[in-house]
Parts: C-alpha cells; sequence; structure tokens
C-alpha cells in the first residue's frame, strides 16, 4: 500500500532524513518508532504530501505521491501531531465542511458522517460546538475527519498524545476497528507498549536513517530479545526431583525479584543449556534469555524436564518494546 525509497530532506545543513526506505503492506498496522528529532514527523509529511524532499520517492499504491499529489491526497487520511479546529462551529458542520472540501457526493453525505461519528462514539455530540470537547474527543473528531474521503491510508502523527488512559484505549479500539475494515494505518507514537500491542510491523528511526523494518515478532528475534518464562511446582526454592533450597525454606522463593532465593541447582541446571545467554527473577518465574529458533526453546524444556525440575510454566514472552528499541539504537549508536 506504501513505499519509501530513499527518502531524503535536509534543512540547511541538517539532514534530517537520510536515504530513509520501508514498504507498509495492506490491511497492516505500521508503528513508526523513534525518539524526538529523529525524522519520523518529516517523513511522514513528505509522504502527506505536504513536504518535497531533497531525492527519493513515494508511491501509495500505483500512485507516485511526488508527481501526482493531488491524486494521492484521495487516498490517504493525514492526521498530525498538532492540529487546530474550528472552534465556532458545531461538529455536523466541521465534518461536513471537510467534506466540501473532499468533493464528497452530498447525496447519501448525512447518513455518512453519521457513520463516521458513530465509530468514533461521538454520534451524540453532532450538534455540539466543537470547541466544547474534551481532548479526547477533540482527537476522535480529526480522525473521522480523515475517513470522510474513504482513504486507503490513514497517516497517524501521535495520535494517543495528550491523552488519558481511558482515551488511549478507545482510541486503540477504533484503529484496530479501522484494520478490520481494511485500512492501512501508519502510525508514530512515543507509547511504545501500544504500539506492540497494536501493530503487526514496525519501523525504528535513529538520526535520521531507518535502522530496521518488519514484523514486530522478527525484529524482536533479530535483537536478540527472545525470553522463555519458566514456573516450578512448589517455587523457585525448588531444586531438580523437587527438593527445597535454603532459599526456599526461609520463604524467599516467593519474593519477586529475589535472586537469592533460587535453588542453586536450579540456575546452575538452566545455564548449562546451549543457547541461554541470562537468567533473571520476575514475579515468581524464571525469565531465560536466550538464542535460536523453536528448536532450541523445545531443547530447554527437554534439557529442564531430564534433570528433574518440576515445570508447570513453560512460555515464551513477548520482550517490550521499549527494549527492542533501546537494544536496536544502542547498537545504532556505535
Amino acid at each position: 500500500m506504501l513505499r519509501v525509497e530513499g527518502l531524503v530532506k535536509r534543512y540547511g545543513d541538517v539532514e534530517a532524513v537520510r536515504d530513509v526506505t520501508f514498504a507498509v503492506a495492506p490491511g497492516s498496522i505500521y508503528g513508526f518508532v523513534g525518539p524526538n528529532g529523529a525524522g519520523k514527523t518529516t517523513t511522514l509529511k513528505v509522504i502527506a504530501t505536504l513536504l518535497r524532499p531533497d531525492a527519493g520517492r513515494v508511491f501509495i499504491g500505483d500512485v507516485d505521491v511526488l508527481q501526482h499529489p493531488e491524486e494521492a491526497r484521495t487516498r490517504l487520511g493525514y492526521m498530525p501531531d498538532f492540529f487546530g479546529v474550528y472552534d465556532n462551529l458545531r461538529v455536523d458542520e466541521y465534518m461536513q465542511f471537510y467534506a466540501d472540501c473532499y468533493g464528497v457526493p452530498t447525496a447519501g453525505r448525512d447518513r455518512l458522517i453519521g457513520s463516521l461519528l458513530e465509530l468514533v462514539d461521538l454520534a451524540d455530540k453532532r450538534e455540539a460546538y466543537v470547541d466544547g470537547l474534551s481532548r479526547g474527543m477533540k482527537q476522535r473528531l480529526c480522525l473521522a475527519r480523515c475517513l470522510v474521503h474513504d482513504p486507503d491510508l490513514l497517516i497517524l502523527d501521535e495520535p494517543a498524545s495528550g491523552l488519558d488512559p481511558r482515551a488511549r484505549v478507545e482510541m486503540r479500539e477504533i484503529l484496530q476497528e479501522l484494520r478490520r475494515r481494511g485500512k492501512t494505518i501508519l502510525i508514530s507514537s512515543h507509547i511504545l507498549a501500544e504500539l506492540a500491542e497494536l501493530c503487526s510491523h514496525i519501523g525504528i528511526i535513529h538520526a535520521g536513517r531507518m535502522v530496521v523494518s518488519g514484523p514486530v515478532e522478527q525484529i524482536q528475534r533479530e535483537a536478540g530479545a527472545r525470553v522463555i518464562e519458566v514456573r516450578l511446582a512448589g517455587g523457585l526454592g525448588t531444586g531438580p526431583h523437587g527438593e527445597a533450597g535454603a532459599g526456599h525454606a526461609q520463604g524467599g522463593a516467593d519474593q519477586p525479584g529475589a535472586q537469592g532465593a533460587v535453588h542453586p541447582d536450579t540456575l546452575a541446571t538452566v545455564m548449562a543449556v546451549p543457547g541461554v545467554r541470562s537468567v533473571a527473577v520476575e514475579d515468581g518465574a524464571l525469565r531465560v534469555a536466550m538464542e535460536g529458533e523453536d528448536e532450541a526453546a523445545a531443547a530447554l524444556l527437554a534439557h529442564l524436564v531430564r534433570a528433574g525440575l518440576p515445570v508447570v510454566h513453560f512460555a515464551e514472552v513477548k520482550s517490550k518494546l521499549e527494549d527492542v528499541f533501546m537494544a536496536i539504537t544502542g547498537g545504532e549508536e556505535q
């Protein structure tokens, strides 16, 4: 749905975007991740036809954005990180204004606007003045405005910025519904935990350059962020064949993060498995960081069982996207 090829944008001597290349598949939610000043907003503005790059090409479907910006605008909806609204308009008037801008036919327009306001849970605010809406409602109204011409691609720059937890949940549910309806969504955000729940693919931009792009799980693996959670019957003070260690006798195994409460033979057994990089304790479970594919995880489980450890839970846990981001950008600094 979206292809960005070799994008370059300079502001004087500053190269804000350096040879950025990535693609977004139809029907996916693509998270665009990067620190302040990394080049996210500049890249999104180029895609949205608001900036001309110094080099590179952008395609929405088969439309060359730089050669045919008017046609591209019919296929995208852009929600900037900071936007104004017409405070002296009612919600319905606001939507009608943008429908006029996009040339939406008047026949059936009222029904269209009603369905969009219902989608963003503002159907009961149709006659309310925009300046009387909360920040979260204004954000949802602007999202509805982006949809008035039925675009294929949504470009959302920090859509949850400044929202309270409830409003962020509401926004996330709306975006998931839009994906189910076939929309392709490119979203930038600093709330990385929510991107991990929402996005199927991510791209990490750092110092103006695209560091990595692809499916979330693939990037987690490539960043060396595979973690297996292991729980034992009787707690972490339980050693091979169920014997209790000194830490268990003191009750320490039930204390989250109490590394000293883990049976020493248990740690030795886990660390002896090829591919295991480290073992940590969190919430009464072992977090085993390891290299390798599914075969390596299966070998770990088999080794623990053969050693007599009473394994009652063994599952891969998704790494926090913040950890993956720090691992990747930390390496990029070098």
